[in-house]
């Protein structure tokens, strides 16, 4: 059984995640709360952008650096 791997958040795109996006909406989650989403290079500024205009971005980081801290 292959493991599939992480694809970007951004509509329509089927590249490779990079980045993770990590944010919360304060009226809807607890300060500590985090979701995800997942960025390609070429959409990590988009989707940064978006959830930064909400104020709903709270760090960018990347994949690897993401699943290392999991983990622990």
């Amino acid at each position: 059984m292959s493991e599939e791997k992480p694809i970007c958040s951004a509509k329509g795109c089927r590249a490779d995640a990079v980045w993770v996006l990590a944010w919360n909406n304060p009226k809807l989650h607890t300060p500590e709360r985090r979701k995800t989403w997942l960025a390609c290079e070429e959409h990590r500024e988009h989707l940064s952008q978006f959830l930064g205009v909400r104020g709903f971005l709270k760090d960018v980081v990347p994949l690897g650096d993401w699943d290392s801290a999991s983990d622990s």
